[in-house]
């Protein structure tokens, strides 16, 4: 029985666990299918960039981790190889409207007028900046799941589909979403999609599956100028923590409370 099943305000202990003994059975087989599958794009580039603690069992131990993304607007060049390699490696559906990760370019005029464009999520590249007056400034901002501590799409979410792993990671259940569309409006940070043909709700999962294996996700790995930045949050002898430390750190819309796993170096306020 799943919790669409039943009233939640009226579960059981045993009801409670047999969805928890589910949902490390999901967390199982999904790490199992990920082994035996062949990334399209990173399939020969094997790079252990994470220290991925082993448990006594000889398996990966989420409550061993705490993980999350910096970003340095100030070097990305908006080539768009991060988001044709999230495209390839987590099956993204390859046409403009579906993204677990994407880039923006903002471009501010000499009379403070913001423009800010994504084309096919920033996949292609951008075309020259059209405009009649001069151009201030321009940037391009990587965007994703913020994977949040006090993350708006868990609470909301009437079956329990979304959770939060031990590790920090926002992950969405297949079997137990229902496609209502909830946690999608619910996400300040329009992160969240409904897959066309599984009619469930997706989104960024720091390519978990590669996670568990002691790699960073696919956009890390192939981003040409090191924007992107993985690691632990709490140990200080990991790329992320050395990141923080060594940059004034902004998170995106921090009057939300949404404790965000994403963490922005040299971001211009006028990102929203």
């Amino acid at each position: 029985m799943t919790p669409r099943d039943h009233d939640l305000a009226d579960e059981s202990p045993a009801v409670a666990e047999n969805e928890a003994v589910n949902r490390r059975e999901f967390l199982s087989e999904c790490l199992k299918a990920c082994q035996l599958a062949a990334p399209v794009l990173l399939g020969v580039i094997r790079v252990p960039l994470l220290e991925a603690q082993e448990s006594e069992s000889g398996g990966y131990d989420p409550a061993e981790h705490l993980y999350g993304m910096g970003i340095d607007v100030s070097k990305c060049i908006g080539c768009g190889q991060c988001v044709a390699a999230c495209k390839s490696e987590n099956d993204v559906p390859l046409d403009s409207r579906h993204f677990n990760t994407w880039v923006e370019r903002y471009v501010i005029g000499d009379n403070h007028v913001v423009d800010v464009d994504s084309p096919n999520g920033g996949m292609d590249g951008f075309p020259p900046v059209a405009t009649e007056g001069g151009i201030r400034r321009a940037f391009f901002v990587p965007k994703l799941c913020n994977h949040c501590a006090s993350a708006p799409c868990v609470q909301v979410c009437p079956v329990g589909a979304t959770f939060t792993t031990d590790d920090g990671a926002i992950l969405v259940d297949d079997e137990y979403c229902i496609g209502c569309r909830y946690c999608i409006q619910a996400c300040p940070y329009g992160a969240r999609w409904l897959h066309p043909e599984k009619h469930v709700a997706a989104k960024c999962t720091f390519c978990y599956h590669r996670l568990v294996q002691g790699l960073v996700p696919a956009c890390v790995e192939v981003c040409p100028t090191g924007a992107r930045v993985f690691g632990e949050v709490e140990r200080r002898s990991t790329p992320l923590a050395r990141f923080m430390r060594f940059n004034d750190i902004q998170v995106l819309k921090p009057h939300l409370n949404t404790k965000p796993k994403v963490y922005y170096a040299n971001l211009d306020g006028e990102v929203r």
